[in-house]
C-alpha cells in the first residue's frame, strides 16, 4: 500500500480549493483519496509504457552498435540494468488495480492513519450490517490505526489465560522480538488478542495492544488438549479477527503465539501473493498447491478477494467438521486457487520460516521458528526455551562460529504419543 500525502498531490486546481474549504469533511477527504488512486494508477499505467519505449529504444541501439569485435559495455551495462525494472513493472500489472483500489481507505491525518468508509469498505461481502460488525468488534476500528505499520499490515497473535501466564507462551513469544535481530519495533505492530478476561489482563501487564475476544462456545482459558472440542473453538475462533480486520482494509501477518521471531520476516515475504503461507512440509516450488500449509504462520493482503476468501474458509468448517482451520484450509485451498476468487499462493521455505515438523540444524537464514507437530504446553516451552538459548548463544558470537540448534526432543517425543 502506498502513502499519498496531501503536500505530494494537491495541484493549483478547483479540487485544492475544494479541499481547504472543505478539509474536515470526511466525505470530502475520501473524495480527495479516490482522486489521488486514480492518479497515481494512470501514472503508473505511463510509467510502464514509458519504460517499455525505453527498452525498445535500447535494444535497437543495442543492435546498431554491434560490430565485428563485440559490443558496447556502456550500453550493454544500461540493458541489463533497465530490462528488469520493466519486468518487474509488468510482473506487478495484474496486481497494482488491486493495490490501488486499497489507497483510498487510508488516509494520514496528524501523523496517523485512519480508516475511511471507502472503496475497500464498501464494496466488501458483507454478512451484516455495520453497526452489527461494530458490535461484535467494539472499539477494534479505532485501535487497529495505532497498531497498523505505514502499509496498513497488522501482526496479530492469539492468547488463552494458560498461553499467557508468566513464563508460558507469551513471554517467549514477546522476548524473541527484543532478542531478535532489529525487530523489537515490530511489537509496535502487534495485536493480541484474548480469548478470555484472564488472558487480557495477563496480555496488559505486558503488551500495549491487547484486545478482548471472547470465546464463549466452550471452556477456552486451560491448556487444551490437541484437537479437543475447547481446543477446536479456540483455533476456529482466532480466525474471527482477522476476517474483521480485513473487512477494515487491513492486510495482516497471523502468527501463532508459539512461533518465535529471530528475523524479519516481511523480507522474505512475496509482494504479489493474496495469501504467503508456512509449511509443515516444503517441497521446493514456492507456488505449488502440493506444500503442507501451516496455519501458524501467514500473511493476507487485504482485497475484495480475501476477504470472500476469509467467508468461504469459515463456512468450509461444517464441511470438515472434525478438522481444525488449517486441515481445512488444505482441503479447500486448491478451489480458491482455481475457482472465482483465483487466490494465488505462496509458500513460505522451511529453511527460512522454521518449525519442528521438517526441521533444519542451520541458524544463518532462519527469521522464525515453530513449535508446530509438538502436542502440549510444557513440551512446546521447554523446546522453545532451549531455542532461544540457542539464538543468545549464536548472537554473541563471531560470525565464522558455527552453531546448530537444539534438538526439540521433547515435541518429537509427543507425536509419538498420539
Amino acid at each position: 500500500m502506498v502513502a499519498i500525502r496531501k503536500s505530494e498531490c494537491r495541484r493549483d486546481t478547483p479540487w485544492r480549493h475544494f479541499i481547504a474549504k472543505s478539509e474536515n469533511s470526511p466525505k470530502h477527504r475520501a473524495l480527495w483519496s479516490m482522486r489521488a488512486a486514480v492518479q497515481l494508477q494512470a501514472s503508473w499505467v505511463a510509467s510502464r509504457q514509458r519504460l517499455w519505449v525505453m527498452a525498445m529504444d535500447m535494444t535497437s541501439r543495442l543492435g546498431k552498435q554491434r560490430n565485428g569485435a563485440g559490443v558496447s559495455h556502456a550500453v550493454s551495462f544500461l540493458l541489463g540494468a533497465l530490462l528488469p525494472t520493466v519486468l518487474i513493472f509488468f510482473l506487478a500489472a495484474d496486481r497494482v488495480g488491486v493495490q490501488l483500489a486499497t489507497i483510498s481507505s487510508f488516509q494520514f491525518w496528524n501523523g496517523s492513519t485512519h480508516q475511511l468508509a471507502t472503496s475497500n469498505a464498501t464494496n466488501l461481502p458483507g454478512d451484516g450490517s455495520g453497526g452489527e460488525k461494530e458490535e461484535a468488534f467494539p472499539g477494534l476500528a479505532e485501535l487497529l490505526p495505532k497498531v497498523a505499520m505505514d502499509d496498513g499490515t497488522v501482526i496479530i497473535t492469539a492468547v488463552n489465560e494458560a498461553w499467557a501466564r508468566p513464563g508460558s507462551l507469551l513471554d517467549l513469544f514477546l522476548g524473541s522480538f527484543r532478542d531478535g535481530d532489529g525487530i523489537a519495533h515490530l511489537l509496535n505492530h502487534t495485536l493480541i488478542v484474548a480469548a478470555d478476561p484472564g488472558a487480557l489482563a495477563l496480555c496488559q501487564a505486558v503488551h500495549p495492544h491487547c484486545y478482548l475476544h471472547e470465546v464463549t462456545s466452550a471452556n477456552v482459558s486451560s491448556a487444551n488438549s490437541f484437537m479437543t472440542k475447547s481446543y477446536l473453538e479456540l483455533i476456529w475462533a482466532r480466525l474471527e479477527v482477522p476476517q474483521r480486520i480485513l473487512q477494515l482494509g487491513y492486510n495482516y501477518l497471523s502468527t501463532d503465539v508459539d512461533v518465535m521471531w529471530l528475523r524479519n520476516p516481511f523480507r522474505h515475504i512475496s509482494l504479489y501473493a493474496d495469501v504467503a503461507m508456512s509449511t509443515d512440509r516444503f517441497y521446493g516450488n514456492a507456488e505449488d498447491l502440493q506444500n503442507v500449509g501451516n496455519g501458524g504462520f501467514y500473511y493476507i493482503r487485504s482485497t475484495n478477494r480475501t476477504v470472500e476468501m476469509l467467508s468461504r474458509w469459515l463456512a468450509a468448517r461444517s464441511r470438515f467438521p472434525s478438522a481444525h482451520d488449517q486441515g481445512v484450509l488444505n482441503e479447500i485451498k486448491a478451489e480458491l486457487a482455481a475457482g472465482d476468487l483465483q487466490i494465488k499462493f505462496v509458500f513460505l521455505d522451511t529453511v527460512i520460516f522454521g518449525g519442528f515438523c521438517q526441521f533444519h540444524e542451520e541458524m544463518d537464514k532462519v527469521c522464525t521458528m515453530h513449535a508446530n507437530c509438538c502436542i502440549g504446553l510444557e513440551n512446546k516451552v521447554d523446546d522453545l526455551t532451549n531455542m532461544i538459548a540457542d539464538w543468545k548463544n549464536y548472537t554473541s558470537k563471531t560470525p565464522s562460529d558455527k552453531f546448530k540448534w537444539t534438538f526439540p526432543t521433547k515435541c518429537k517425543a509427543s507425536m509419538g504419543k498420539r
